[in-house]
Parts: C-alpha cells; structure tokens; sequence
C-alpha cells in the first residue's frame, strides 16, 4: 500500500503538510475539522500537491524534508519548479551570519 505526501493550501493562504496511506479519507477527515487541529481553524482546504512513496519511512522523511523548506521554496515545488534544499540555504545563512557579527567591543569587524 502506497504512502502519499501532500501539501493542503488552507483558506488563509498557509500549506499544510502531511503523510497518510489513505488519502480520500484523510482529505475527508481534514475538511470536517477532524484531521488536524492546524487545519481545523483554516477552512476551506484545497490539496495542491501530492507524491506517492514506497514506505512510511520515506514518506516521513519527505514530509519532513519539505516542512523544512522556506515558503518561496514550498512555492517553487508546488509550480514544479527546482527548491533549494535546507541543508544548503541554512549553510549560507550562517555563513552570512558569522560575517556579519561584531568584535568583543562592539566594533562591527572589517571585511
């Protein structure tokens, strides 16, 4: 039995993320306010993306992957177009970040 990933764009323009081997109902449960208690306060409920995995293991680690992702990412995977992966864009930010700190006395170091 197949796993799905899906990404849900709730009423308020938000997307949720989930995992489930039995999608109809999961959208059904969803939509009567049972599925989530994030999705429960954001109706109505569009499901915009789907993929399907061999076991619940990938399926997990797929959702995790994208809940990882920022926004515009999220976005860029719902159009079908290529997302930076986390692991990547967290690296830059520190970088950036490390760059940019301050000496001991305040001082903001040359570059």
């Amino acid at each position: 039995m197949p796993w799905f990933v899906y990404i849900l764009r709730c009423g308020d323009g938000s997307l949720y993320t989930g995992v489930t081997t039995g999608l109809a109902k999961r959208l059904a449960a969803h939509r009567r306010g049972r599925g989530s208690k994030y999705t429960r306060a954001r109706r109505p409920l569009a499901l915009v993306y789907l993929e399907a995995r061999r076991t619940r293991s990938t399926a997990l680690r797929r959702e995790a992957a994208i809940k990882r992702l920022r926004r515009p990412d999220k976005l860029r995977l719902l159009a079908g177009g290529p997302s930076v992966p986390a692991g990547l864009r967290r690296r830059a930010a520190t970088q950036v970040r490390r760059r940019r700190s301050r000496s001991a006395a305040g001082r903001p170091l040359p570059r």
